[in-house]
């Protein structure tokens, strides 16, 4: 039978905040696809089974582009028109365009390349370990080692210096966190847009050995390395920084995978690759049809936004054996957390290497490290989020 789901959920299950909102588990179970009216009117689907998730998103037939998403889910943008995607604001795109802005950028985003990184991630981590050991024997985990090692990781890639890094990440915080009104999620991104600009034409003044001075003997205008440079300082900083934070605290609320992977350091890339699929910080993706298209039955009209739930795809039992459990020796792979197809995300073995080595770091250098607050009093990200995740994780340990 055909499922309805009529409103998206504003926050997960009291007790829950790995899993994904119960009523999205429940549209799961009744169907991997569902109808979905979006606030305007306009008849929409809601897919959350992994198969039709993953089919979609290598789909060209479903789009991209910013400018056909004119439905929001839970907001009714009436008449407002909106706008194509800002030059480089590659993940907004289809081809060919999409491709313009990508391609310069997969070389320098290669597994070899970012594992040679290795060394400096892990001399990042060491001096975020020693600053909160000194001034312990607590912290917020979040503004003290999640934020700031994928942070100063993609600062230096990109060439933005060191002393700006705190004001371009507050920006990005304001206009992905969920929390900001219109007026302020405006005036986060201009002003980010204004420093990028200003950055650019420094990089075209005094290139220097990083990613954004790279890209300067391309044919890609100012404006064009500006859109690129925003969508992967914030791609780059929030995701994996979410992932730091929200994955220590699934492992402390999971004792036993805790200590399995602080005995077995071989653990350490399986348990990655499941707290990736476990979280899913990187909730929803929305397509557009550009002609019609079947899908589980369905038949998809052309125009018709369709809702994407990457989390209840990784929660998927079809696809997942026991899928609400955080297990670290998992052996059923494939998780969709760095998406899938042309715009699977660029920066995914640059957010491997930061996890491989900063969460054995931190639980190596904090044998006791433990909760300061009841678990149910750690704030979490609204489910608006474009990124899902914790504000802050007050920690502690013995001295």
């Amino acid at each position: 039978m055909e499922h309805t789901v009529t409103t998206l959920p504003a926050a997960r299950q009291p007790g829950c905040p790995f899993d994904p909102p119960k009523e999205l588990i429940d549209a799961r179970e009744h169907s991997p696809i569902s109808r979905y009216p979006f606030p305007d009117g306009h008849q929409g689907w809601l897919v959350t089974g992994y198969d039709l998730v993953r089919s979609v998103l290598a789909d060209p037939r479903f789009s991209s582009r910013k400018d056909l998403m004119g439905h929001h889910p839970t907001i009714d943008y009436g008449d407002i028109e909106i706008p194509p995607a800002p030059p480089g604001e590659f993940l907004l795109m289809d081809e060919p365009q999409h491709s313009r802005y990508r391609k310069p950028l997969v070389g320098k985003f290669t597994v070899r390349r970012m594992r040679l990184l290795t060394e400096r991630v892990e001399q990042i981590t060491a001096e975020h370990l020693d600053a909160m050991q000194k001034a312990g024997p607590s912290a917020d985990l979040v503004t003290a080692f999640a934020k700031p090692i994928p942070a100063i990781v993609i600062c230096e890639l990109l060439g933005v210096p060191y002393e700006d890094r705190g004001s371009f990440q507050e920006h990005i915080d304001t206009f992905l966190g969920g929390e900001a009104g219109d007026e302020e999620l405006i005036a986060a991104y201009l002003a980010t847009q204004r420093y990028l600009a200003q950055l650019v034409a420094a990089k075209r003044a005094n290139p220097t050995d990083d990613v954004l001075s790279d890209l300067l003997d391309s044919d890609l205008t100012d404006e064009e390395l500006q859109g690129m440079a925003l969508i992967l300082l914030s791609a780059g900083f929030d995701t994996t920084a979410n992932m730091l934070a929200l994955g220590t605290f699934a492992l402390l609320q999971n004792p036993a995978q805790l200590a399995a992977l602080r005995t077995d350091p071989a653990l350490t890339d399986g348990a990655v690759e499941e707290l990736l699929r476990y979280l899913s910080v990187a909730k929803t993706f929305m397509r557009t049809t550009l002609e019609d298209v079947e899908l589980g039955g369905q038949t998809i009209t052309a125009g018709t936004t369709v809702i994407l739930s990457l989390n209840t795809a990784n929660r998927d039992p079809e696809r997942f054996t026991d899928p609400h459990t955080l297990d670290l020796r998992r052996q059923d792979g494939g998780h969709l957390a760095f998406s899938h197809g042309i715009h699977q995300c660029l920066g995914q073995q640059l957010a491997r290497v930061e996890l491989r080595v900063a969460l054995p770091a931190l639980l190596d250098r904090f044998p006791t490290l433990r909760l300061a607050v009841p678990a149910e009093e750690v704030a979490l990200r609204p489910e608006i989020a474009d990124i899902y995740g914790v504000k802050s994780l007050p920690v502690t340990w013995d001295a």
